[in-house]
C-alpha cells in the first residue's frame, strides 16, 4: 500500500480511502476491525505508534487496540480508563473534536505517562474522535517522534479514515450484539423445561429443542420438515383457522394435546407467537405440559361428585327429622329450642342449595338441557332471595334494598336454579359488607332482556381477577375475602349461560362491586 505524501494529494487520498474501505468491510469481528484500522493508519501515515479505544454510550472504555512498530501490544482496563479520562484522548472524548499537535512539549493537553518519554518520546500527535450516526464510538490517537510531522492534508485524510472507522466499529458492535442475542436465545431454547418448536409461517417445522424430542419420544429426523399440526389435537375454536388467527393477532394461546410417538395425548397449553428468524417471519410454539393441572381438575370433579352423592341422602334424612321435630318443639314454646330449630333449618337449606348447585354444574357441563322451565316473576325471585338471607343480613346489620325501575316481563327459567343464583350473589354481597353497610338487588327491563344486578360496598374485585372469578375452584385470597370452595360464582355463570343470558362483574366507584346478569324476557303470546 502506498504511503501518503503531500504531492498528488487527491489521487493518493482516493486510492487510500478506497483501499481502507475495502479492508474495513472485509470483517465484522470487532477485534479484527480494530487491528485493521491501526494497521492501515500506521502504514499510510508512516508512524510507529497508534492506539484506538472503543467506548460505550456512557464514555466508558469497552475494548481497545494498541500498536507499536507494527505489532499489537497488551493493555489493561486501568490503562484504557486513564486514556479516555485524561490527556489528549480524554480532551477529544469530552469535546468530540479532532486535534493536531505539532509539538507535544508545547501543548498542555499532552500528558506524559510514566516512563513514556524514556521509552518512546513523542513529538507530534494527531487524535480524532470516531463517530457513527453522530454517536461517539471511539478515539484514535497516532504519534510520531518528529516535530511538525503531520500536515493539514494528512490531518484531513485521517478524519476521513476516522469516519469510515467509526461506521466499521459500529457495524461490528451491532453484529456482536446480534450474535450474543442469538447465543442467548439458543441457550434459553435448548435449556427450556418446555418443548419449543420453530416453524415457518405455514407450520412447517424448522427447529425444535431437546425437550421436544424427549417429550414426544421421537428424533430430530422425525420432526423437522413435518407440519406442527400433525403433532397436535387442536380445540374446536382454532381447528379451522389456526394460522389466520395467529397472523391476525400476532400471538395465540390455547389448550390442546401434543401427540407423542405412541399417539398418546399430552395435555398442553400452547403459546404461539411470531418471531423474526434470520430476517424471516417465523412462528415459535411453546408447549406447556398441564397434565398435573388436568389431573387436579379431574380429582376436584370426582370430589364434587362424591360430595353430592354421599351427602344427598344423609341431608334428606336430616331434613325429614327436622320436619318431624318441628311441631313438638313449637308446642313447647321454648324460645331457645325454637331458635336452634330455625338455625338448623337455615343450615340444611344452605347445604341443600350447595349440593343442588354442584349437581347443576355437572349436569349442565355434560350438555344436559334444562327441562323444568316455567314462567317466573322476577320480583318474586328477588323477594324470596331477600327473605332467605334476612337472618344473615340482620346478624351483620347490613340493610338490603330492592330496586325495580319499571314493569318487568316474566322470564321462562328453571325457577329454583335462578333463585339460587340470586341468593348466591346476594349472600356474597352481605358477607363482603361491613356492619352498617347497604347492599342492593335490582332489576329492570332492557329490550327483549331482563337485567338483574346485585351491588355491595365491600372490598371490590381485584382487576386481575375480574376475568377469572367465574372459573371453577377460583378463590380470592386475602383477609377481606370469605373462604369457600370457589364454586358459587361458577354455578352462577353456568346457570345463566344455560338460560341464554350473560353475567359479569364491575367494580363500583368508591369501593364495592356490582354483579350483573341478563336473562331473555319471556315472549308474550
Amino acid at each position: 500500500m502506498r504511503v501518503f505524501m503531500d504531492q498528488d494529494i487527491t489521487l493518493t487520498s482516493l486510492e487510500i480511502l478506497y483501499s481502507i474501505s475495502r479492508e474495513l468491510a472485509a470483517s465484522l469481528d470487532l477485534r479484527k476491525v480494530l487491528a485493521n484500522i491501526l494497521t492501515l493508519t500506521t502504514e499510510n501515515m508512516n508512524v510507529e505508534r497508534a492506539s484506538l479505544v472503543v467506548i460505550d454510550i456512557h464514555g466508558k472504555p469497552v475494548d481497545a487496540a494498541i500498536m507499536y512498530n507494527g505489532s499489537l501490544i497488551p493493555h489493561t482496563v486501568d490503562q484504557l480508563l486513564d486514556v479516555v479520562t485524561s490527556g489528549l484522548a480524554g480532551w477529544v472524548v469530552k469535546n468530540q473534536k479532532s486535534v493536531l499537535i505539532n509539538n507535544t512539549q508545547q501543548d498542555d493537553r499532552w500528558l506524559v505517562r510514566p516512563n513514556q518519554e524514556i521509552v518512546d518520546p513523542a513529538r507530534s500527535a494527531l487524535c480524532v474522535p470516531l463517530m457513527a450516526q453522530e454517536v461517539l464510538v471511539g478515539v484514535l490517537t497516532i504519534v510520531h517522534r518528529e516535530v511538525n510531522f503531520f500536515t493539514q492534508s494528512q490531518f484531513a485524510l485521517q478524519q476521513a479514515i476516522a469516519d469510515m472507522a467509526g461506521i466499521a466499529i459500529r457495524n461490528a458492535q451491532l453484529y456482536q450484539e446480534v450474535e450474543h442475542a442469538h447465543l442467548r436465545y439458543r441457550d434459553l431454547f435448548e435449556k427450556s423445561i418446555d418443548p419449543i418448536v420453530v416453524t415457518a409461517m405455514d407450520g412447517m417445522i424448522v427447529a425444535a429443542n431437546q425437550k421436544t424430542f424427549e417429550t414426544m419420544q421421537i428424533t430430530s429426523g422425525e420432526v423437522i420438515g413435518r407440519n406442527i399440526v400433525d403433532f397436535q389435537v387442536l380445540p374446536e375454536k382454532v381447528i379451522d383457522n389456526l394460522f389466520e388467527q395467529i397472523e391476525k393477532n400476532k400471538s395465540l394461546i390455547y389448550e390442546g394435546s401434543l401427540l407423542n410417538a405412541k399417539a398418546e395425548k399430552i395435555p398442553v397449553e400452547v403459546h404461539v407467537s411470531i418471531i423474526n428468524l434470520q430476517g424471516q417471519p417465523s412462528l415459535q410454539w411453546i408447549f406447556r405440559d398441564i397434565s398435573e393441572r388436568k389431573n387436579l381438575d379431574l380429582l376436584r370433579e370426582d370430589l364434587s361428585a362424591m360430595i353430592y352423592h354421599d351427602l344427598r341422602s344423609p341431608l334428606a334424612n336430616i331434613v325429614s327429622s327436622l320436619e318431624l321435630m318441628k311441631e313438638p318443639i313449637v308446642a313447647t314454646k321454648d324460645t331457645s329450642m325454637i331458635q336452634l330449630l330455625e338455625i338448623s333449618d337455615r343450615a340444611t337449606e344452605r347445604m341443600n342449595r350447595l349440593i343442588s348447585s354442584l349437581l347443576d354444574i355437572n349436569r349442565l357441563e355434560a350438555g344436559q338441557p334444562i327441562t323444568n322451565k316455567k314462567m317466573t316473576d322476577v320480583e318474586k325471585l328477588m323477594d324470596e332471595s331477600i327473605e332467605t338471607l334476612h337472618t344473615l343480613a340482620k346478624s351483620k346489620q347490613v340493610m338490603v334494598e330492592k330496586m325495580v325501575f319499571s314493569k318487568i316481563a316474566q322470564i321462562l327459567v328453571d325457577e329454583d336454579m335462578i333463585r339460587r343464583v340470586l341468593i348466591n350473589l346476594l349472600e356474597n354481597a352481605i358477607k363482603f359488607s361491613s356492619e352498617g353497610d347497604k347492599t342492593a338487588i335490582g332489576a329492570k327491563a332492557n329490550g327483549d332482556m331482563v337485567t338483574i344486578w346485585v351491588e355491595d360496598h365491600g372490598p371490590g374485585i381485584p382487576p386481575e381477577s375480574v376475568d377469572k372469578i367465574f372459573n371453577k375452584f377460583v378463590r380470592l385470597h386475602g383477609n377481606s375475602f370469605a373462604k369457600g370452595l370457589g364454586l358459587g360464582l361458577s354455578f352462577c355463570r353456568t346457570a345463566v349461560l344455560a338460560h341464554g343470558g350473560k353475567i359479569w362483574v364491575e367494580n363500583v366507584s368508591g369501593g364495592g362491586s356490582r354483579f350483573i346478569l341478563t336473562l331473555p324476557a319471556a315472549a308474550i303470546n
